[in-house]
């Protein structure tokens, strides 16, 4: 089958099934929020050597992973080369290829050549506020279809909590009574695929500057843990970083966001922190929550933490996007956070969310090696 007709096939099945019942919004992709922290230490490391599985080549055939690969009463105890079945995926259409094609077409060569490098690595697919259903149905199903292609696994990461960010630089998300509906949407689509979803980043986090929020957002992570468990979709949640909230109070969080049904939790999203600082961390979390599985944003961690969350000076991209050896309870390096990206307009930036040529350009001048 194409690309197109598998597309389209995919689509349809998920509108048909979906649309009487769901009536929401989505998608404004790649803001993320403020992660606050202090001065981090030496340069990151890898798991073991040699434990990467590569992203595979694009082949003809590739067909979803069959439903049941992963159950929910599996989503804990499988082992990360199946959840992360084939390695990770690329996205073609990604901010960063689009980014390329406009600076390329500008005669801009370096930028270019910067966005490009970041281009061909995965970087998860951020699902916000700013479209319809279709729309949103559309752009999950069309890097399924190209994950499918390359026999890998799409990353992908929802965004869209009500009172996003606390009103800060990536503000916005959905009301209280769409939100379930929206996520249901999106669990509905990734059914019987090989997907993972990074849930929400900042909202367990950002309690701590908006602890108000605690009673309305926590029930709807646990819903929302429900539904991607009920698809067979591996999810984790937000795990704060090394600096910012302790492990035993982000434990307390997590078991009241529904990690039971989780896959587990994530670390360092958006954020600059070594890898030797967030495992200590997110290995002391793991004993806290029943030996949750974790993942480890190291998109921008390349030179440690640089003074702020936002655009600071001196970041570089870190270690290439890679599942691991599965030791302790690490399931993969990834890039959650799209390089080259806006946190804001802060440190010269654009707003958050758009493409800084600039930026991305020292972030891979000053990648870790």
């Amino acid at each position: 089958m194409t690309p197109h007709l598998l597309r389209t096939a995919l689509g349809a099945l998920v509108v048909a099934a979906a649309l009487g019942v769901v009536g929401c919004t989505s998608a404004d992709r790649d803001a993320t929020g403020p992660t606050a922290g202090a001065t981090a230490s030496p340069s990151p490391t890898d798991d073991t050597p040699g434990d990467t599985t590569s992203t595979p080549a694009p082949t003809a055939d590739a067909a979803p992973r069959p439903f049941g690969a992963i159950t929910p009463d599996t989503i804990r105890s499988a082992p990360n080369t199946l959840v992360f079945d084939g390695g990770l995926a690329v996205e073609p259409n990604s901010l960063a290829a689009r980014a390329a094609e406009r600076l390329t077409a500008g005669g801009d060569a370096d930028a270019a050549r910067a966005a490009e490098l970041i281009a061909e690595r995965p970087v998860a697919l951020w699902l916000g506020d700013g479209h319809d259903d279709a729309a949103l149905v559309d752009e999950i199903t069309d890097y399924l279809v190209a994950a499918e292609l390359q026999d890998a696994t799409a990353v992908f990461v929802t965004y869209a909590i009500p009172d996003r960010d606390c009103g800060n630089y990536s503000a916005g998300g959905l009301a209280a009574d769409d939100y379930p509906a929206w996520n249901q949407l999106v669990a509905d689509t990734l059914r019987g695929h090989r997907a993972v979803v990074v849930v929400e980043p900042d909202s367990l986090g950002m309690l701590t500057r908006c602890p108000e929020l605690a009673d309305e957002r926590l029930p709807l992570i646990r819903e929302s843990v429900a539904a991607f468990a009920d698809a067979g979709v591996p999810a984790y949640l937000d795990g704060g970083n090394s600096n910012w909230v302790p492990a035993r109070e982000m434990a307390e969080r997590l078991e009241q966001a529904g990690i039971d049904r989780a896959r587990g939790f994530y670390t360092n999203v958006a954020s600059f922190y070594p890898v030797d600082d967030e495992r200590a961390y997110a290995e002391r979390v793991s004993e806290l929550t029943g030996d949750s599985r974790y993942v480890i944003d190291v998109s921008r961690n390349g030179q440690g933490w640089r003074g702020t969350w936002c655009n600071p000076e001196g970041a570089g991209l870190g270690q290439d996007p890679h599942v691991t050896g599965g030791s302790k309870g690490l399931d993969a390096f990834l890039w959650v956070k799209t390089p080259g990206i806006s946190d804001g307009t802060c440190n010269g930036g654009p707003p958050a969310g758009e493409w800084w040529a600039s930026f991305a350009e020292g972030l891979v001048e000053r990648r870790s090696e």
